[in-house]
């Protein structure tokens, strides 16, 4: 793999998620490095080939996938303050990911290490020639990083590729209200041709752009009418994973299953707030439609 050039001191090495590199006054500043034994040692390299050295780290977010390569890169890692403490307990990440300590190898990627993080910054801050930008929803600190000068904003999990929502079924947040918020504006964004690049997935631009984050929208605007639609009868958290998974032809697996029931629970908290549906008891807690 090669770095991809996006501008002017700006670049991106693919991978799963993908790593944005700002040669900011002669020196370097990474967006969410990633997860891999090998992967330091890449960017390291990639860096050197530019002929400037690495100055500090910032991520999107705490989950373990983005910041995993932070200590062997020991470089000082900037996040919002909302994932401070989520970057820097393994367990706060487990909690914030499953909704309890989760179970090995039911998480995409589980990183029992300490990641310190060393700057806490707030959105609309300006770091590197960067902006933060809100994109809070799949998490509560999500940040988006937008270079004005090159017409790039590199928007970490606020969106997914539609590969990645179609094995899954749905996208993983934690409030739906946000996750969809965040969408609105991005679609701001790509009205404006700015390049939009999601952490897992291909950059996108123009109308392509608004056609996957129109994906995005849908499937979470389809997920609440599903659900009011299968809690025609009383169900559990963990019928409705599974309801959901065979709705969307997402692979079923106990980890996707267990998985998803972050989200129907995000789901089942705002249909609540919102008097649509009710708990009830049957031999289980389960929800239902209100009336």
């Amino acid at each position: 793999m090669a770095l991809r050039e996006l501008g002017d001191g700006l670049y991106l090495y693919p991978g799963s998620p993908s790593t944005m590199i700002k040669v900011h006054e002669g020196k370097a500043v990474l967006i969410d490095v990633g997860h891999g034994s090998g992967r330091h040692k890449d960017l390291k390299r990639e860096v050197k080939k530019l002929g400037v050295e690495i100055e500090a780290l910032m991520a999107t977010h705490g989950h373990a996938d983005h910041i995993s390569v932070v200590p062997k890169l020991e470089k000082p890692l900037f996040i919002h303050r909302f994932e401070f403490s989520v970057a820097e307990s393994p367990l706060n990440r487990e909690l914030l990911t499953f909704g309890s300590k989760a179970p090995k190898g039911f998480l995409v990627y589980q990183f029992p290490q300490e990641v310190k993080a060393h700057v806490i910054f707030e959105w609309d801050d300006e770091l590197f020639g960067l902006r933060t930008i809100k994109l809070d929803g799949h998490s509560p600190g999500m940040t988006g990083f937008l270079d004005k000068d090159n017409g790039v904003l590199y928007a970490g999990d606020s969106f997914f590729g539609e590969k990645i929502i179609q094995a899954v079924g749905a996208p993983y947040l934690i409030d739906p209200e946000l996750f969809k918020a965040s969408i609105k504006e991005l679609h701001n964004y790509a009205n404006k041709g700015f390049t939009i690049i999601p952490s897992h997935g291909r950059m996108v631009r123009g109308g392509e752009a608004l056609e996957v984050l129109d994906f995005n929208l849908k499937r979470v605007e389809e997920i609440e009418e599903k659900i009011l639609e299968l809690l025609e009868k009383p169900m559990s958290i963990s019928e409705l994973s599974y309801s959901l998974a065979k709705a969307f032809d997402a692979k079923i697996t106990p980890q996707t299953l267990a998985l998803n029931q972050v989200p129907i629970r995000a789901f089942i908290a705002e249909l609540y707030n919102r008097e649509l549906i009710e708990a009830v008891i049957e031999k289980d807690l389960k929800w239902k439609v209100r009336g």
